[in-house]
């Protein structure tokens, strides 16, 4: 067997997008912990449905790095119903290896549904339990990406560490999803210990860190420190930062060519482009210039795939960029 450039390892989802038309959204006055509500009890109106199969913060991560050149393939678990089917077809669609999914027998396949109302979304969630195991590959990938798995996976955490350790030569990229960050860093101690490209945004940082302090430098050395050889703290409208345990890196973000639509898959696809990026030879400046390109143009559809580049496209992007979109010391 060919040995494959990308392997993404985590759930995967049918997300079902509902516009809402009469909503309204409650924010403090420092515009943190904002609510979105509508009437109790009442009928509530709405725009559109839309239903995407096969996705989720890994399967996105495994779309964008074949279409930016890559060997792809995806490792989760599934029901053997039609939604799963239609997870099926959707792969093969996008050209993703499917040889390591599990079908499981008497099982339902994870259906989400998410709220959108203007730009931002409310995404109600339910992973089913799975039987989650590490499938045995031919030939180790040169890069594994893992992320969002259900609440009953803490075996498979260690698992796949120790399959890290067993394989040095595979290098591990962790986007931890909201129950990984809920597990704790010292529960999953073994794999910030083995990962060599490390991703989240300021607030997880913050939350995994037990941490509220505002100095971005303080977040990244902090999570440097449990054990990522580097760390990528995004933080929205002020761009990315990266900390490789010598340099400190900025990058803004690329200018919006309209308001977004929605912004589901925005930080999957900017991951999932800078540790595509590195396995094609980039240096981390390089990935990291690249990264928010495809962000940008995630955010103007609906869904986190639609708008994922191709290497070619990126590039045009990057060419013709501001002159202030460039990646600095901090």
């Amino acid at each position: 067997m060919k040995q494959l450039d990308f392997v993404a390892v985590g759930d995967v989802v049918t997300d079902a997008f509902i516009q809402l038309k009469d909503a309204q959204v409650n924010c403090d006055i420092d515009k943190d912990n904002c609510k979105l509500c509508m009437d109790f009890g009442s009928k509530v109106p709405y725009e559109s449905v839309t239903v995407i199969p096969a996705v989720g913060n890994s399967p996105n991560a495994a779309v964008s790095a074949h279409r930016l050149g890559l060997n792809s393939s995806i490792v989760t678990n599934m029901g053997d119903d039609r939604n799963g089917e239609e997870m099926l077809e959707q792969f093969k669609k996008e050209g993703i290896n499917t040889q390591f999914i599990s079908v499981e027998k008497g099982k339902e396949s994870n259906y989400h549904y998410v709220l959108l109302y203007e730009a931002e979304r409310t995404i109600l969630i339910k992973h089913h339990d799975y039987e989650y195991h590490l499938p045995k590959f031919d030939v180790p990938p040169k890069w594994m990406y893992f992320s969002s798995v259900g609440e009953n996976s803490l075996p498979y955490h260690h698992e796949i560490a120790q399959y890290i350790k067993d394989n040095p030569e595979v290098n591990l990229a962790f986007q931890p999803g909201t129950f990984q960050i809920k597990l704790g860093a010292e529960t999953l101690k073994d794999i910030y210990e083995v990962t060599a490209l490390f991703f989240c945004n300021k607030q997880e940082a913050r939350s995994i860190l037990k941490n509220e302090s505002d100095d971005i430098k303080e977040l990244l050395t902090g999570m440097h420190a449990l054990g990522p050889k580097t760390v990528i703290i995004t933080d929205g409208p002020n761009g990315a930062y990266a900390y490789d345990g010598t340099d400190t890196w900025v990058m803004p973000m690329y200018p919006d060519p309209a308001p977004p639509v929605d912004r589901t898959g925005a930080g999957d696809s900017f991951s999932s482009t800078v540790t595509s990026m590195l396995a094609l030879g980039m240096t981390l400046p390089e990935a990291l210039a690249r990264g928010p390109i495809n962000s940008m143009q995630v955010v103007q559809h609906i869904g986190a795939q639609k708008g994922l580049l191709s290497r070619e496209k990126i590039e045009e992007y990057l060419k013709n960029a501001p002159t202030d979109y460039v990646v600095s010391k901090l």
